[in-house]
């Protein structure tokens, strides 16, 4: 397995950690039934911190997908490499970082771990096009 396809595991954990997170802090605001219920009109029972950590969780979804996409393309076009295996680990990184980067509200480090994260995911598919 390439370093590149070890990253997108990790981000897998990363998202089930995001998730598991974003939840307990759900239950811990509202109780099981956060969970259980249909969730209509919940936000307003919510702490500001579990509203973070839904929205980080939203993020972290809203980009997973280029990610994958990088990963998929440096496999085909087999330019896997230091810099792709570079780029695949700073988005790892920038990834858990950004999670309680936004649950903390950590201005302006999260938009710099954003931005990090992003960069890497498309240099990636840069040096598969190039």
């Amino acid at each position: 397995m390439t370093p590149e396809l070890y990253a997108l595991a990790a981000t897998v954990l990363i998202h089930l950690a995001a998730v598991l997170w974003s939840q307990r802090s759900l239950e811990a605001d509202i109780g099981k039934e956060g969970n259980l219920g249909t969730r209509e009109n919940l936000e307003a029972r919510l702490s500001e911190k579990t509203l973070r950590l839904r929205r980080a969780l939203s993020n972290h979804t809203e980009n997973i997908g280029p990610f994958v996409i990088a990963v998929v393309m440096v496999q085909f076009t087999g330019t896997n490499g230091w810099l792709s295996a570079l780029c695949a680990w700073v988005y790892v990184a920038a990834r858990a970082l950004y999670l309680p980067a936004y649950a903390f509200g950590w201005v302006p480090w999260r938009s710099v771990i954003f931005l990090a994260g992003l960069a890497a995911t498309l240099v990636m598919i840069l040096s598969a096009i190039l």
